[in-house]
C-alpha cells in the first residue's frame, strides 16, 4: 500500500513481523500491518493468527480480505540472499540481527514519512526485548514500543504483519527468477529449512566445484560451508603479493589449479576461446569470453 490513507492523521497502531528468516534459500521478508487505533478492537474479527500455524490457502485468503480492508495499510521488505550474504560476509559484517532491525525501523520511517501518525508499534523480538525497545525508542522517541516474545501470535496486528510477510516471500520463491538460466536448475526445492532432506538434496544437486550455488542460495550459511568444503579451494593472492613478483606463490597456484583441469598455456586457452568448447558451462550459459586487451574509450 503507497498512498498515504484518508484516516493517516488519527493515532495509529502498526505491527512488524518477519518470514524467512531461518531458510537457506531465498529472500527474508519484513512486513507491517497499520491501522487506527479507533480500528484495534476489530482485528480481532478478522481472525489473523501467526502465519506458521496456518496453511497457505488460508494465508492467501486472509492477505486477499486485509488489501481490500480500506482501514488498514501494509508495507513490506524484501531482503534478497544475494544482499543478505553480502552484509553478512563484508569486511565490517553485519549480523542476522541487525539486517533484521534495520528493516523493521526502515518500515516505520517509510510510513512515517507517508503522513501516518503513529503512536504503538508492536514488534515480535529479535534478541534480547527490552535492549530493542530501547533502540526503538531511541530513533522513535515519539512512539510506544512493545517487543515481546510471540508477538505474532499475542496481538492481532503483529498476526497480520506476519501473514504479509509469510505470503509475500512464498510468492517470491515461487516466482523467482533464477538468473542461471544455463545450468538446469529446477524448482523442488522443499521449505528451504537446512534440515529439510528435499532442500538438502536440492543443494548437493546445484552445487558447483567452482562457483558455488546458484543466486536464490543464502552462501554465507552454515549449510552451504558444510557442502562446499571438498570443492576446488580459490587462493586469491594480495595486490602486494604480485608486485612482489614472488614466482614460489604463482607456482603454487598454478599447482593447485592443474590438479582440477585448467592450465594457463597459452595455446590451451586461444583454442578454448576460439571454439567454445571445454569451458566451464556457466562462462557459455552467459557468453562470457575471455578479454586479453583492454583499450578504454
Amino acid at each position: 500500500m503507497e498512498s498515504t490513507p484518508e484516516w493517516a492523521s488519527q493515532p495509529c497502531i502498526m505491527g512488524i513481523d518477519e518470514a524467512g528468516r531461518g531458510p537457506v534459500l531465498g529472500p527474508m521478508v519484513y512486513g507491517c500491518l497499520y491501522c487506527p487505533l479507533s480500528y484495534q478492537s476489530s482485528l480481532a474479527s478478522l481472525h489473523f493468527a501467526d502465519s506458521k500455524t496456518l496453511k497457505e490457502d488460508k494465508r492467501e485468503e486472509l492477505y486477499e480480505n486485509l488489501k481490500l480492508d480500506k482501514s488498514l495499510g501494509w508495507a513490506v521488505d524484501v531482503i534478497g540472499p544475494r544482499e543478505l550474504s553480502a552484509k553478512m560476509l563484508a569486511v565490517n559484517k553485519i549480523n542476522l540481527n541487525e539486517i533484521s532491525h534495520n528493516s523493521a525501523m526502515g518500515l516505520i520511517k517509510q510510513v512515517l514519512d507517508m503522513g501516518v501518525l503513529l503512536t504503538e508499534v508492536y514488534l515480535d523480538t529479535v534478541g534480547d526485548p527490552e535492549k530493542y525497545r530501547i533502540k526503538l525508542s531511541e530513533r522513535f522517541s515519539s512512539i510506544k514500543f512493545v517487543v515481546s516474545k510471540k508477538a505474532d501470535s499475542l496481538y492481532p496486528v503483529v498476526s497480520g504483519a506476519s501473514i504479509v510477510a509469510k505470503v509475500t516471500r512464498d510468492r517470491a520463491l515461487r516466482e523467482w527468477l533464477v538468473e542461471e538460466t544455463g545450468e538446469n536448475i529446477n524448482r523442488n526445492f522443499g521449505s528451504g529449512y537446512p534440515g529439510d532432506p528435499e532442500t538438502k538434496a536440492w543443494l548437493t544437486q546445484h552445487k558447483h566445484s567452482v562457483f558455488g550455488f546458484p543466486s536464490l542460495v543464502r552462501f554465507s550459511w552454515g549449510t552451504c560451508t558444510t557442502h562446499l568444503k571438498s570443492e576446488v579451494e580459490v587462493t586469491w593472492e594480495s595486490d602486494e603479493a604480485e608486485e612482489s613478483g614472488n614466482g614460489n606463490s604463482s607456482t603454487k597456484r598454478q599447482s593447485k589449479l592443474s590438479k582440477f583441469g585448467f592450465t594457463t598455456c597459452e595455446s590451451r586457452s586461444e583454442e578454448i576461446e576460439s571454439s567454445g568448447k571445454g569451458r566451464c558451462k556457466f562462462f557459455q550459459a552467459r557468453k562470457i569470453q575471455q578479454i586479453t586487451q583492454f583499450e578504454p574509450q
